[in-house]
């Protein structure tokens, strides 16, 4: 997929893009398709989620969100998508992204969500704090990321960071998808969260669906596809 604008063209109507990280890793996940976007004429900000409780991720997100100055497309993955579900209700967000994210709706958890789905979490067991954690290599390029090196993925499971199982149990307020025009990329290769089941989130809120061959970690696997993908709806959502 070709991008579609190059350096020192005019800069784009909404200029912000902030993105959210996702379970078991953190900000610099997006490292690859910030520069990208950087390249493209957009201020991007990686938002550096606790993990500890959908309302600290949520006020993580909110505080970002404040510093922007203009328009903003909130960009979620995985579990984010329960985050900019809730901090997109910001009046200066314009978009939502979901990246391969979960998307509850108004007064629903995530584990709600996944219930109605009949999509429960297999394979992780919170230790005596509660926490989750995908710390074994190969545990974590099997669930994560098929798709990149076992060197790469030994890198990502030696800074994996863990989350809160409580951090499921949070419920949504009002969600910003009712409101706001949201797009979602479906990763088709995804061991994480089954394919079909982002299709049924991606109905449900009326998203405009991409559909990118790639495991859950996208953003690592497929960056200038995402990056892409991000300036088509900044575009989108500035009209």
């Amino acid at each position: 997929m070709a991008l579609t604008s190059t350096p020192g063209q005019a800069a784009p109507a909404i200029r912000n893009i902030v993105l959210v990280h996702g379970a078991f890793v953190d900000g610099s996940s997006w490292a690859q398709v910030i520069g990208r976007l950087q390249r493209l004429g957009y201020h991007v900000t990686a938002v550096q989620n606790p993990l500890t409780s959908l309302a600290d991720d949520v006020a993580a997100t909110e505080r970002v969100l404040q510093r922007q100055s203009g328009d903003v497309l909130l960009v979620g993955h995985s579990w984010a998508g329960a985050v900019i579900t809730q901090a997109g209700n910001a009046a200066n967000v314009k978009g939502l992204v979901y990246l391969s994210a979960l998307a509850p709706d108004s007064d629903e958890s995530v584990g709600d969500l996944l219930t109605r789905l009949h999509a429960p979490m297999d394979g992780l067991k919170a230790d005596e704090h509660g926490m989750l954690w995908l710390d074994q290599p190969a545990q974590f390029r099997q669930v994560m990321a098929a798709d990149i090196s076992l060197k790469q993925a030994r890198l990502l499971a030696a800074v994996q960071q863990p989350i809160a199982i409580a951090s499921f149990g949070g419920k949504v307020g009002h969600a910003a998808w009712h409101d706001k025009p949201s797009w979602y990329v479906n990763t088709t290769r995804d061991q994480a969260l089954r394919p079909e089941v982002q299709l049924r989130m991606a109905s449900q809120i009326g998203a405009t669906v991409y559909s990118v061959s790639s495991s859950h970690l996208s953003m690592m696997s497929h960056p200038a596809t995402i990056a892409s993908l991000l300036d088509r709806a900044a575009k989108a959502a500035s009209r």
